[in-house]
């Protein structure tokens, strides 16, 4: 565990205010290529963002950032949280979930890896809900005695002086598809090669993740490609923390107020572009053996996890069919209340215990994750991890980082990633079809 963030206050020495104000915006009802649109900065590795359909949080700086790894990264980052916590001083007048000290979050798929997974605290977050806005801003203050002494709270930033920090959008030119650690023809080799395995019997079901590299010519200004991927996919979650950016539609889970929910996806079709024939076949995804098999594993998967927690767990009796632009996704949505002796389980906790479910490693999990190592020959870093923000009380949102890519460090190269579940009935050259009808949302929005 390492951490660069400010020592504890103790006597003397400076402490950290964090206040959170409603935010005058005029009567203008922000939408989420408004809110992306007051980052002030370009880069990747300055945006923090969970966003879906108008309601969410955009943050930009950084106060406090955790790194974790191995098999304790998530137990590691919860207690660096929950110490930060501790030593802050809150004024929140709003009162929601998000408002008030808030972490942003990436955690690697994998224990071995060599991507770090961390927890970003920004300098300011913005956030909306339920027809509100707001700003939290983190500073510090000097101490007096034992209680701090608050600077003169003046008004909150208005929304026209947080457009005037903005820096002009650069365009991004010179993009260019480079192959990934499998190319199409080898990637669809290893999948037969898992086929075989799950009809041997080893294991039911493996989740086959596939990479594109991409670079551009100049370092990529990360808010339009936000944009556009809220603009197009609205039903999903808009991400971006250190560099990992995507649009995902599948929710891991989220804790609010004790009360816990998850949204389940697996099983997938491609879309065509014709309605008549995209609604024909959503009624073959929803009869489909092959696919409703794959569901299940998903769905059981998540509820055995839950279970040993939670007072109560539900789930739909059958699945629903989820239309997003490019693919239709079966998909199942739980919710569970929490057992009064776990009441203290946090948002995070929760997204280490169901992490990862068969939705995006197989059944059994153990026996899936090593044929995942042994044949997609790459490591995932964060792609398939949680991803999401968590506050002080425990509350949060993590999703699965999927329809994604991890902007490396020089901003001009991106690593693209899209999973396919491949169970006994699979056919390998389709599911190189779904891999790419699942790259489309990252490729569209870098504009290959």
């Amino acid at each position: 565990m390492s951490a660069s963030v400010p020592q504890p206050a103790s006597k003397g020495s400076p402490s950290l205010l964090v206040r959170t104000r409603e935010l005058d915006t005029g009567g203008e009802t922000l939408s989420d290529g408004d809110l992306i649109g007051l980052l002030p900065r370009p880069r990747a590795d300055a945006a923090h963002l969970w966003l879906r359909r108008g309601a969410g949080l955009v943050g930009w700086g950084q106060v406090a950032r955790f790194t974790s790894s191995g098999p304790d990264r998530f137990a590691d980052a919860m207690g660096a949280w929950r110490e930060f916590t501790e030593h802050l001083v809150v004024r929140d007048e709003v009162g929601l979930p998000g408002s008030g000290p808030v972490a942003f979050g990436a955690f690697t798929f994998a224990p071995a890896t060599s991507a770090p997974s961390v927890l970003l605290v920004p300098e300011v977050v913005l956030g909306s809900r339920d027809g509100r806005t707001w700003i939290t801003t983190v500073s510090p203050v000097d101490p007096v005695d034992e209680e701090p002494s608050l600077p003169p709270l003046g008004p909150a930033p208005t929304l026209a002086q947080l457009r005037e920090q903005v820096s002009p959008l650069r365009p991004h030119r010179g993009v260019q598809i480079l192959p990934g650690a499998l190319d199409p023809d080898e990637w669809v080799e290893q999948v037969e090669r898992v086929i075989a395995r799950i009809r041997g019997g080893e294991v039911a079901k493996v989740v086959m993740a596939r990479e594109e590299h991409v670079q551009v010519a100049e370092e990529l200004d990360i808010r339009p490609v936000l944009t556009q991927l809220a603009h197009a996919y609205p039903t999903t979650w808009t991400f971006a923390v250190d560099g990992l950016i995507g649009a995902t539609p599948e929710l891991l889970v989220r804790r609010e107020r004790g009360l816990v929910s998850s949204r389940v996806l697996a099983g997938t079709i491609p879309r065509t572009g014709d309605d008549e024939a995209d609604l024909t076949h959503a009624a073959s995804l929803a009869r489909s053996s092959k696919d409703l098999e794959e569901h299940e594993f998903a769905v059981q998967s998540l509820m055995d996890s839950l279970r040993p927690v939670a007072a109560s767990t539900n789930a739909q009796d059958a699945p629903f069919v989820l239309h997003l632009p490019n693919v239709m996704h079966l998909a199942t949505d739980v919710t569970a209340v929490l057992a009064t002796e776990h009441a203290d389980l946090s948002s995070l906790d929760l997204a280490a215990r169901l992490h990862p479910t068969a939705a995006v490693c197989g059944t059994p999990t153990p026996e899936a994750a090593e044929m995942i190592a042994e044949h997609e020959q790459m490591d995932r870093g964060r792609y398939a991890g949680p991803v999401g923000w968590i506050g002080a009380d425990g509350d949060g949102e993590w999703g699965i980082a999927l329809r994604c890519a991890q902007v490396e460090p020089s901003g001009r190269e991106l690593r693209l990633f899209a999973g396919c579940g491949i169970v006994a009935a699979s056919d390998p050259v389709a599911e190189l079809g779904e891999a790419e009808a699942k790259l489309a949302p990252m490729r569209a929005a870098l504009r290959i």
